[in-house]
């Protein structure tokens, strides 16, 4: 099995966990998360750095910390309707590999680092 091959690895995890969320299997990616816990394996979280003014900020998802948050949310906000005013088609939901409504899954991808 891909799990063993590794066991401290947390990419064949990760890679079987977004199989099974994209075939909807929520039970089996829940399992798969489960067993990463129980062998102690943690996935790194991805994250953004941009450079403003000489001085490099880092974030990961859900990140709340910034002192500019609010800022940041709104300039986002201003950013994603001038695309959308350019022709931007908004991404498509089935890559989010979440089991939520879609305008969560909308949400999320709008705050996701290659947009």
């Amino acid at each position: 099995c891909i799990l063993e091959l590794e066991p401290w690895n947390a990419s064949p995890f990760v890679l079987v966990s977004n199989i099974c969320a994209a075939a909807s299997r929520w039970d089996d990616k829940a399992k798969v998360r489960k067993m990463m816990k129980g062998r102690g394996v943690k996935k790194e979280p991805g994250h953004s750095c941009i450079e403003v003014n000489h001085q490099v900020h880092s974030f990961v998802v859900d990140d709340t910390s910034h002192p500019q948050i609010e800022e940041i949310h709104t300039e986002l906000k201003r950013l994603s309707l001038q695309m959308e005013d350019a022709g931007y088609v908004s991404p498509d939901t089935c890559f989010a590999l979440y089991d939520v409504v879609n305008n969560i899954k909308q949400k999320s991808l709008c705050h996701h680092s290659e947009k």
